[in-house]
């Protein structure tokens, strides 16, 4: 089998990639029987030369490859028919902007395996970048409060060398008194922890965060259940929640009104309870006026974000009484960091987490009869056009009936 590290085509341009040249070589050693080869690339973080010193071709033609790997979306030109491909297709949530995109592959008869779909038998995702997602995310929203409020001059991740060299300009700050509410418990979540660890602020209960006041930073790390709550006003439970939200409502409104930042890490799943409302922000006690939204859903449950920023241009405000966008310092705004393609910011340590993933839960699939059906599972689209039966669902999107 002939594997193909692809050159990504999407702009604005990614320098990521699933494979550091240095694992792509374990990759090798550990599977002698698969051959990897390199699109020549000019924009990714690794340089072509990185890949031929650890003895890989490096070229502009990789049609005679059975399985293309790459991050983003390929544009519908370059998609190759009759090959499997892995990358993020953002489709599986019916996504308009990417309805074409689904439709050419079937066509084409492509096996697609988007990223986001490896997942264990349980549903949970096996790979992504969202450690780092949650890692950038933080830094950002602390280095919106900087420029802010004219406290401390954080620079850009994306000219920063790598995390160490983040957490280094980290540890030149010093955070005013407040307090941080951070939602969820997954990958993106513990990558924010991981700034709030760093920076040695103290974590404290729920109970204590909605109850007092301190002399120093705290955050608090609220679960699905605490900001969500049952509408009847029985215990609720959190795996219940996830198959089926319509029995809960928001529970909030008590964090927001303890809270100055707010990290949005919590996964947001279909008919979830928003966690507040364009209402809710114009209440007089709403206290947050900063928003981390790594989740980054638009017009959904975070109200203030309002449209996704540019690592370029990451931050705006949004302006609760008028529901608008205004400057990100403007008196009385919420001010908003919501970039929705954080770890291209830190491009090398990403691509070498995700990589460490790649290869331990999804190349040996391809060599040992797929023997926890991490294939199958994530198989969205058959070498025969059609549709698997795990995603069924999206027939009428591809019929252009959403």
């Amino acid at each position: 089998m002939k594997f193909a590290i692809i050159k990504e085509r999407k702009s604005p341009p990614d320098r990521r990639v699933v494979f550091s040249p240095e694992k792509l070589a374990e990759a090798r050693a550990q599977f002698p029987q698969a051959e990897f080869v390199v699109e020549s690339s000019d924009i990714r973080v690794f340089s072509d030369d990185a890949y031929r010193k650890q003895g890989f071709k490096v070229t502009d033609d990789v049609s005679d490859c059975d399985v293309m790997i790459g991050v983003k979306e390929v544009p519908l030109e370059h998609l190759i028919p009759n090959k499997k491909y892995f990358y993020f297709s953002h489709t599986i949530k019916k996504q308009p902007y990417n309805r074409k995109l689904l439709v050419d592959m079937l066509h084409k008869n492509i096996e697609m395996y988007d990223h986001e779909t490896i997942v264990k038998q349980s549903g949970a995702r096996l790979i992504g970048f969202g450690r780092y997602a949650g890692l950038v995310g933080a830094y950002n929203g602390f280095r919106a409060l900087g420029l802010r409020d004219g406290l401390f001059n954080l620079p850009k991740v994306e000219t920063l060398a790598d995390l160490d060299e983040v957490k280094a300009e980290l540890d030149k700050i010093k955070l005013p008194n407040i307090k941080i509410l951070l939602t969820g418990t997954g990958k993106v979540a513990m990558g924010a922890k991981e700034i709030l660890d760093h920076l040695k602020i103290k974590e404290v209960s729920d109970a204590l965060y909605l109850t007092s006041e301190f002399s120093e930073p705290v955050y608090v790390m609220a679960d699905v259940m605490e900001y969500a709550k049952r509408i009847d006003g029985k215990v609720g439970d959190k795996w219940e929640f996830y198959k089926d939200p319509s029995a809960y409502e928001s529970n909030f409104m008590p964090y927001a009104k303890e809270s100055d930042y707010f990290i949005a890490g919590h996964f947001y799943g279909n008919n979830a309870p928003y966690l507040f409302t364009r209402a809710d922000a114009k209440h007089p006690d709403f206290r947050i006026n900063l928003v981390a939204d790594i989740s980054c859903d638009i017009d959904g449950p975070v109200a203030s974000t309002i449209r996704p920023s540019t690592i370029a241009d990451p931050f705006y405000g949004y302006d609760p009484h008028s529901e608008t966008e205004v400057a990100y310092d403007a008196d009385e705004a919420i001010t908003m960091m919501a970039v929705d393609n954080l770890p291209c910011e830190l491009p090398k340590d990403a691509s070498e987490g995700f990589g460490d993933m790649f290869l331990e839960h999804v190349i040996p699939a391809f060599f040992n009869g797929d023997e926890r059906g991490i294939l199958k599972r994530a198989k969205i689209t058959t070498d025969n056009g059609k549709l698997t039966e795990r995603f069924k669902y999206l027939q009428d999107y591809v019929n252009g009936n959403e």
